[in-house]
């Protein structure tokens, strides 16, 4: 269903049947939640200092080669929002992916 590279590879799909205001039925397919798993379980690469003007996807690409994998980093650093990495002068983990 996912891209293998996605982070929602591994997330298991559910279906819930709803019965809608005219009594019709339907399904409803969806994925299960991805719980955040914890950066400190995995191997340290090197750390980088965010410098003004750097996004999280050119982030990526330089040290993981695929803008697309920002959420490896996300991951690495126990964080949900993106954003939250691209802080001037903050310090993030670069993890080995996979691993």
């Amino acid at each position: 269903m996912f891209d293998p590279k996605s982070r929602y590879a591994d997330c298991e799909t559910a279906v819930l049947s709803e019965t809608r205001p005219d009594g019709s039925q339907r399904d409803v397919h969806y994925v299960r939640r991805r719980f955040l798993p914890s950066g400190d379980n995995s191997t340290l690469l090197l750390e980088h200092t965010v410098k003004q003007g750097e996004r999280l996807d050119n982030i990526t690409a330089r040290y993981i080669g695929d803008p697309a994998q920002y959420w490896r980093i996300c991951d690495a650093n126990n964080v949900a929002d993106p954003g939250e990495l691209e802080e001037i002068g903050r310090t993030i983990k670069i993890t080995i992916p996979g691993l």
